[in-house]
């Protein structure tokens, strides 16, 4: 249908045409005539603009218009002027319509393919409403219960691999799945036990960079998971999501976004209940009262007690930090020149951050 679409406008305005939806992924294009720009290669190419690009167009507007926007050429970008023809349903804007400008495209053309326009806009709407109904299905495909995953899967059309996303903020502002590439899941209050979140699942190819945009958005924090190649172990993925978030909201050096694969010791502690994390905590417990000295051992730990690295990173002389140490020895306790006492006090300051 949209391609279909694409085509009647194309041959009716004599103009090259392409249509994406609201993350600039290229749905369709009809065949290109006369000069196109790098701009348009590329998108046809790669099914999708830079970020870049989406800036320099988005600065017009072009979200919130109700009507064609003229954008102007820009050389270093690659960028012929262009219409930009937003597809808006019902107040709401699902894609745009793009078209390379010649100079033919006065109103009255646009005015010419008004119902055109609609037609697509009510054909990603419906998609929206669809993936809206879908995403529902992930309380059950994310479900420890091998019936509720069963049942989802027989629900869902998935191709791995797959990988969860887990995200913390408004769920009114997250939930807008027309703003999402296609293929992508979402439920925008998924009860995660503490606090109801944002779950989505997304190709594993676009997770990260999905999680990095919409968090670059809506100045939250979120977690990734791991793929699964099988979409039956989703449930998986979604659960290493939950735990990374955890550690993006309580880790500033993780956030803010954290990936499973990529949290080292945290992975550990993010697996223990409250009570076991205070009981690791525990060992450091001596320090909470001094943040700065804990910050002091904890540098000096990450950096397998290298003196001048850790002096030099936290801006002091390498007597002051000896000073420290000590003083956190005779606090806790613990010889920094065994081993064990090293491992009881690097897992315990780590532990603390979760709590």
């Amino acid at each position: 249908m949209l391609q279909e679409t694409v085509d009647e406008i194309a041959a009716r305005l004599g103009a090259s045409a392409t249509l994406e939806d609201r993350s600039f992924q290229l749905l369709a294009y009809a065949a290109q005539s006369g000069n196109i720009d790098r701009v348009r290669q590329e998108s046809i190419l790669r099914r999708r603009a830079t970020e870049k690009v989406r800036r320099y167009f988005e600065e017009y507007g072009i979200a919130v218009a109700r009507g064609p926007v003229r954008i102007p050429a820009d050389a270093d970008l690659g960028v012929l002027a262009r219409v930009c023809v937003p597809l808006r349903h019902h107040d709401v804007t699902y894609g745009y319509l793009w078209l390379l400008d010649d100079g033919t495209l006065d109103d009255e053309a646009l005015a010419s393919v008004a119902n055109l326009v609609a037609r697509a806009a009510a054909v990603l709407a419906q998609e929206a409403r669809r993936r809206q109904d879908l995403g529902r299905n992930l309380r059950e495909l994310f479900s420890t219960d091998a019936e509720e995953r069963s049942w989802a899967l027989g629900r869902l059309d998935l191709r791995g691999p797959v990988a969860a996303i887990a995200v913390r903020g408004s769920p009114d502002r997250v939930a807008a799945l027309w703003t999402l590439p296609r293929g992508v899941l979402a439920d925008p209050a998924f009860d995660a036990g503490d606090e109801p979140v944002v779950a989505l699942l997304a190709p594993a190819g676009q997770a990260g960079e999905l999680a990095r945009r919409i968090q670059a958005m809506y100045a939250t924090v979120a977690g990734v998971g791991d793929p699964r190649a099988d979409p039956a172990q989703a449930w998986r993925s979604w659960r290493e999501a939950v735990r990374a978030l955890r550690v993006a909201g309580r880790v500033p050096a993780l956030a803010p976004v954290a990936v499973w694969s990529g949290l080292g010791v945290y992975r550990t502690l993010a697996r223990m209940s409250p009570a076991e994390l205070r009981e690791v905590a525990g060992e450091a417990g001596a320090l909470a009262g001094d943040p700065e000295l804990a910050r002091t051992v904890e540098g000096y730990l990450d950096r397998a007690g290298h003196v001048q690295g850790t002096a030099a990173a936290l801006g002091v002389h390498r007597q002051t930090l000896y000073y420290r140490l000590a003083k956190a020895e005779r606090l806790t306790g613990r010889d920094l020149a065994d081993g064990e006492d090293r491992l009881l006090l690097h897992l315990g300051l780590k532990a603390a951050r979760l709590l």
